[in-house]
């Protein structure tokens, strides 16, 4: 059966142009010119997408946008637009709108993010309640088997932002943790964007000195300088019509900073000890574990190339804050660690599951899968269990904790028979409170006792009077 395509525009000769590009790739089309006349025909008829003008006469996108997502959830929308603004087509996006596209179209492209658009209404439409996009199909959908969605709500952002910005040109900041998965994310990037056929080129500059900076970004001739003992292509220009990836661009000294503005600003490059200049076309991602502001007011990392990068910016979040995802995470390394090492492990034991979310995860991402992969190694039997994961995760006493925790959700001071009085309830408060973020700081006692807002003697015979000695070794 074709879909069904509604168009939205005020313009009557781009509405026939659009009509006709789409009906003649399969599609039954529709068209209306005004806001009134689109609440008319959405409540006789059904549509599988809408493409929709922002600026109408007597209405616009946003509100239009906001009526289908409230009545007909399973409507894809994509909003079009002669002008182009970032903050907008982030606040769309953030409505439901699948796209945002500027003007002018390009047959091509538009046929691609609306055939995508319908592939995953088709996935919201099979899944109750209109569930995310699950990491099984999001891997397809997105292009790139490496990328996991969760369900979390952190990572249904960040899939939206990826869906945003990947079909544009710009520079992209991403920012978070060490280990929470930065390289993924722009290549993910990377592999649904227009530039997809080409190279995608990662490059460490953490790992980079002042004297061989120049030389990885630009190349060098032959000859150019005492050791250079054959002509090298630089980074930039390996990347030439696709993607260069800088890591740790927090790292590079002011001076080879200012290197760097000149090729970004200008798009060209000359390796070193040639004349020639070489015409770059390279879509740019950086990222970074410190905040670039604070190191702008420090004097480390130049203002004028901090705008130049940050045409959008990205945060991945920490493995910590992203809930119950931690388990599909676990569950897709799993399934790649039994193919590396023929094992038919089926999954994780109901404690080892609780285990895995209790756990702090210092090295976000990264760490979980080194993780997996050992404790898949150790194990032996259909199941991972406690045990096993305890010991890798450096948490010996996991084990003996969970079981006490059942018997033991009150200190033995305060599991008596006497009365729950205010002073008791005070009590167990306080103990509740300690305990959990004991827990979340993996019994880290300074940093507790710095969230506490107490000192660590104070937060030592808390602990003792508490009776939490009891229960947890320390």
């Amino acid at each position: 059966m074709k879909k069904k395509i509604l168009i939205i525009d005020d313009d009557i000769s781009i509405g026939l142009l659009l009509s006709k590009f789409l009906t003649k790739n399969g599609f039954k089309v529709s068209n209306v010119t005004t806001g009134r006349t689109v609440l008319q025909i959405l409540e006789k008829e059904r549509f599988d997408l809408v493409l929709c003008d922002y600026r109408l006469d007597n209405t616009n996108g946003k509100e239009i946008l906001i009526h289908i997502k409230e009545n007909y959830p399973a409507t894809g929308v994509i909003i079009i637009t002669g002008y182009s603004d970032i903050k907008l087509a982030v606040e769309l996006i953030k409505l439901g709108a699948y796209d945002y596209m500027v003007k002018p179209l390009y047959p091509d492209e538009m046929l691609k993010v609306i055939n995508m658009a319908l592939e995953t209404h088709e996935v919201l439409k099979s899944t109750k309640s209109f569930e995310p996009i699950s990491s099984n199909t999001t891997s397809g959908f997105l292009n790139y088997p490496e990328y996991i969605n969760g369900k979390s709500e952190a990572s249904a952002l960040l899939l939206k932002q990826i869906q945003l910005i990947a079909r544009t040109g710009y520079t992209v900041i991403l920012t978070g943790k060490s280990g929470t998965g930065k390289e993924c994310v722009a290549k993910t990037i990377h592999l649904n964007s227009l530039r997809d056929k080409g190279p995608f080129v990662a490059m460490d500059c953490g790992s980079l000195t002042k004297g061989l900076a120049a030389s990885e970004f630009f190349g060098h001739e032959k000859g150019a300088f005492t050791g250079a003992n054959f002509t090298k292509i630089g980074h930039f220009e390996q990347a030439n019509g696709g993607t260069l990836f800088l890591d740790e661009i927090s790292n590079l000294s002011y001076e080879i900073q200012a290197t760097l503005l000149r090729a970004v600003q200008e798009r060209k490059i000359k390796r070193i000890g040639s004349t020639k200049e070489i015409d770059l076309d390279v879509r740019l991602i950086v990222a970074t574990n410190e905040n670039l502001e604070e190191a702008i007011l420090k004097g480390s990392f130049r203002e004028d190339l901090y705008h130049r990068f940050n045409e959008f910016s990205i945060h991945i979040p920490s493995l910590k804050y992203r809930g119950n995802d931690i388990l599909i995470f676990a569950e897709r390394f799993l399934a790649t660690a039994n193919v590396e090492l023929n094992k038919k492990i089926k999954g994780f034991a109901d404690e080892a599951k609780e285990c895995l979310l209790t756990y702090n995860w210092p090295g976000n991402v990264r760490e979980l899968k080194n993780v997996i992969r050992r404790i898949a190694l150790l194990t032996d039997g259909d199941w991972i269990e406690t045990h096993v994961l305890s010991l890798a995760l450096g948490m010996p006493d996991y084990v003996k904790a969970q079981h006490k925790k059942k018997a033991l959700l009150l200190s033995p001071e305060l599991n008596n028979d006497k009365p729950h009085n205010l002073r008791n309830a005070a009590k167990e408060a306080e103990y509740t409170t300690i305990l959990e973020v004991l827990k979340a700081v993996n019994f880290n006692k300074t940093k507790a006792a710095k969230i506490l807002n107490i000192d660590r003697k104070t937060l030592y015979n808390k602990i003792k009077l508490l009776g939490l000695m009891m229960e947890y070794k320390f």
